[in-house]
């Protein structure tokens, strides 16, 4: 008689049952000796939570008819196995989110890769500040409680020839602080050609809003004269503005009214002048043959009465924003109460204060800054980087892909320019095969994030390029090691 179907259903839940009754018990598995070494690592509870959020994925994949018996293994449920895999759930829970990367984007300042590499000893003071109580707010001279900013106002002031300063956590944070103490219910005047809007859609307009100030548009998209500035000051004004564009450019029929034009105006009328440098640099990227930026200095000279800036893009530092100016802007401003909620903790000065004191020094300063170290790398030095990695990454892709050494330009990033500018070399991957390039291409760079330590780079023009600008000679090795991994 042949079976029916209510049959053949009873005789797949009785083996199914008979599988799942193979699971060793939890307390087995966490009384074995086997187990001792994960407990000893990650503690009791974590390997219990471990263990049955295991068999429970197991339980699932059995009742789905996924379940496969591992080889080597008589049981399929041995209890070796089982640790095995609770190892493998534990280490993936325990490594940190927050990875070290190969960044090979061309972009040095890349702003999803962390913006600023720090040098060393800017490192080993913020070790030092994590392992040890510091006088962060402690006036050491006085006994009594001192103001964190005092840690690093003379040398910001030294090095910007600013009467004063102060430090949060971000550029955004900076304007946004610059407006909310001086501009909250009255007008702040900007050119309408410098209404920018960066990364993460902060604009100009919004941090105003935010801070309660009004802005006050003048000129056009292109053209702004010294006049219209003029025009618009009245009874209610606070400031007037500047906004460093630096991650565009407009060009042709255009007009902007320099610093030096808008401060005597400023003057006479008894207002401050504001310039928000953005990537602020300290020096003249000139002489390194990089595009020239105006530095903080120079724009202080020309008559700012305040000036923002970050620290993480062309300054090298950590994240911060950095307010500069005169002495009785900068005491307003601090005695706001977003300057608290703004303000950085010690990591972040313990990590400024040594990168400020390596400008100075400035014959140094391409040697030991890291950002200025990256971007002034000659070309010819990435071409033969790129052609001692080639043959071990052509056999990691074996056939699919052909992999060529080629020129290609970087860029600074971050909004501290808008142009690829740096000659630079790296290599190009495409895929050899016929169609389904574009696949073939995110495969590969999903299998490069994939590594141990993610290499990211980019596709443009049917190819993955792998600049390597900011593969650094110690860190080379370490690259080709990790190219046998390839999993295609």
């Amino acid at each position: 008689m042949s079976e029916t179907v209510g049959q053949a259903t009873q005789r797949d839940a009785g083996a199914l049952n008979a599988l799942l009754a193979k699971m060793p018990a939890v307390e087995r598995v966490i009384a074995s000796p086997l187990a001792q070494p994960l407990i000893a690592q990650y503690g009791r509870t974590q390997v219990l939570d471990a263990i049955r959020a295991t068999q429970d994925t197991w339980r699932r994949d059995a009742q789905a008819g996924a379940f496969v018996r591992a080889p080597g293994h008589s049981e399929p449920f041995a209890l070796e196995r089982l640790l095995e895999a609770t190892g493998q759930r534990l280490a993936e829970r325990a490594r940190s989110r927050l990875r070290p990367v190969f960044n090979l984007t061309g972009t040095v300042l890349h702003t999803n890769l962390g913006r600023a590499l720090l040098p060393e000893e800017a490192v080993k003071a913020v070790v030092q500040a994590l392992t040890q109580p510091a006088n962060l707010e402690f006036d050491l001279e006085s006994g009594k409680r001192g103001d964190r900013d005092d840690l690093i106002d003379g040398l910001i002031c030294e090095l910007t020839g600013a009467e004063a300063a102060t430090v949060v956590n971000n550029n955004a944070a900076a304007v946004l602080l610059l407006l909310s103490a001086l501009a909250t219910r009255k007008e702040v005047v900007v050119s309408r050609g410098e209404l920018v809007e960066i990364g993460g859609a902060f604009r100009i307009p919004d941090i105003m809003s935010r801070a309660g100030a009004r802005l006050r548009e003048i000129g056009t998209t292109n053209r702004t004269h010294l006049k219209d500035y003029e025009a618009a000051i009245n009874a209610r004004t606070a400031l007037l503005m500047k906004v460093h564009c630096s991650n565009y450019a407009i060009s042709g029929f255009t007009k902007s009214v320099e610093l030096d034009e808008l401060a005597p105006l400023a003057r006479q009328h008894g207002l401050p002048v504001a310039v928000d440098l953005g990537s602020g640099t300290l020096v003249d990227l000139a002489q390194w043959a990089l595009p020239a930026e105006p530095t903080v200095r120079a724009t202080v000279e020309a008559g700012a009465d305040l000036v923002t800036f970050s620290g993480d893009k062309l300054l090298g530092g950590p994240q911060a924003g950095l307010i500069v100016g005169r002495k009785e802007l900068i005491a307003k401003i601090k005695k706001h109460p977003l300057k608290r909620a703004l303000r950085v903790g010690k990591l972040t000065l313990a990590a400024l204060e040594p990168v400020l004191r390596l400008y100075q020094a400035p014959e140094f300063l391409q040697e030991r800054l890291t950002t200025l170290r990256l971007l002034t790398r000659p070309a010819a030095q990435m071409h033969e980087t790129a052609e001692r990695v080639l043959p071990v990454l052509q056999r990691a892709l074996e056939e699919a892909y052909a992999v060529s050494v080629e020129p290609m330009f970087s860029q600074i990033g971050s909004g501290a320019l808008p142009v690829d500018v740096l000659p630079s070399s790296g290599l190009v991957a495409r895929h050899s095969g016929k169609g389904g390039s574009g696949r073939a291409l995110l495969k590969l760079e999903r299998a490069l994030r994939g590594l141990p330590r993610p290499v990211i780079g980019r596709i443009v023009d049917d190819a993955l390029r792998l600049d390597l600008r900011c593969l650094e000679p110690a860190d080379e090795a370490a690259f080709v090691a990790q190219l046998a991994e390839l999993r295609l």
